[in-house]
């Protein structure tokens, strides 16, 4: 019976995942082939986004990427969408070195953790990134720019085009919406510099294999593939000082609290490192917490004797409603499995080039 209807289902969403890829095919080719108008400025841009419906680690991926070239004492601006902040659908723009005062209800969650932890970058935020790019360009004079989540903005052109894979994602989910996670086809690799395979510890050999062969006939002979895995630098507190260690974990009762499209990932680091794990309180990617939700959370702290771990994107918006030192989140960082040096060097060759 579950077969039975499995084939109805598919049977019944196939058309519409074929107009929906039919229309996004429409779209690349128009802008390709000049149709309609994409906007190139002189200042190297690098695009990091992905073919599926969130989750793949873009932030923590954008955050090693920004550290790196903040590092390398280069000016840095990031074009955030600002994903259900209130300057989403106009502009906004946080300067380097000016950081009071930024809220998440205005910025966006992923543009208030950027902000934080990028000091040293200037993060702009609305959808429209191309004309925010225009408009701010001349006043922050960047040596180059991060378009976040830009694989599926194409007014504006880009000199590396990274895409991120969850290599956790089951094969069979890469099919085109509705029928899988993907919001477009792998045909919309044509202009891929670099794959990156997320998560990758977390998968065999044979499962990246399977995944990487995939996508191989849609990219160029010289794309670039790197492997990752994030890892956790420990737990902090509602004001971003360092409470425990990892291992710290070991034996404590936890109320695990994630509002992000991939949760597993978190959990999963968490009873790793032998937490008690008493409740799992999954929210929709980007929630914004209500006072009566984090009052919820706290009453079950207090009924199972437990701290609440979070994440650093769900932490940017709890601290502004809720005081309290039970509440911790957990930092993650990028590391690198496989072809580090060769995505660095790829890097460097394309701002050295432009200065």
């Amino acid at each position: 019976m579950a077969k039975m209807l499995n084939s109805l289902f598919n049977i019944f969403l196939s058309p519409l995942s074929v107009i929906w890829d039919v229309v996004h095919r429409m779209r690349r080719f128009f802008y390709y082939y000049g149709l309609l108008p994409r906007h190139n400025f002189q200042v190297p841009i690098i695009s990091i986004g992905n073919l599926t419906f969130g989750g793949t680690g873009k932030t923590p991926f954008t955050l090693w990427l920004g550290s790196w070239l903040l590092a390398k004492n280069k000016n840095v601006m990031v074009l955030s969408r600002g994903y259900k902040g209130k300057l989403e659908n106009s502009s906004g723009i946080i300067r380097a070195g000016r950081r009071l005062g930024f809220n998440p209800n205005e910025y966006g969650d992923e543009a208030s953790l950027l902000a934080r932890r990028l000091k040293n970058a200037t993060i702009v935020v609305g959808k429209n990134r191309s004309a925010n790019l225009d408009y701010y360009f001349d006043s922050e004079n960047p040596d180059i720019v991060l378009l976040d989540d830009g694989h599926q903005h194409l007014k504006l052109g880009r000199n590396v085009n990274i895409v991120l894979f969850d290599a956790t994602m089951p094969l069979d989910s890469y099919r085109v919406a509705p029928l899988g996670y993907m919001r477009e086809n792998f045909h919309a690799l044509r202009d891929t510099s670099v794959v990156v395979f997320t998560r990758s510890d977390q998968v065999t050999h044979e499962k990246l294999e399977d995944l990487k062969n995939k996508i191989t006939p849609y990219v160029g002979n010289d794309v670039l593939f790197v492997k990752l895995k994030y890892t956790a630098s420990g737990l902090f507190d509602l004001s971003y000082r360092k409470m425990f260690e990892l291992n710290d974990l070991a034996g404590k009762k936890v109320i695990a609290v994630a509002g992000i499209a991939s949760p597993n990932s978190f959990y999963k680091i968490l009873e790793e490192n032998g937490a008690e794990v008493v409740e799992k309180m999954a929210y929709p990617d980007h929630h914004y917490f209500k006072s009566s939700e984090m009052e919820d959370i706290l009453a079950k702290a207090s009924k199972h004797e437990a701290i609440v771990v979070t994440t650093e994107k769900d932490m940017v918006k709890m601290r502004r409603i809720v005081d309290d030192n039970r509440i911790v989140y957990l930092e993650i960082k990028t590391e690198f499995v496989e072809g580090e040096e060769k995505l660095k060097e790829l890097l460097t060759s394309v701002f050295e080039f432009k200065m």
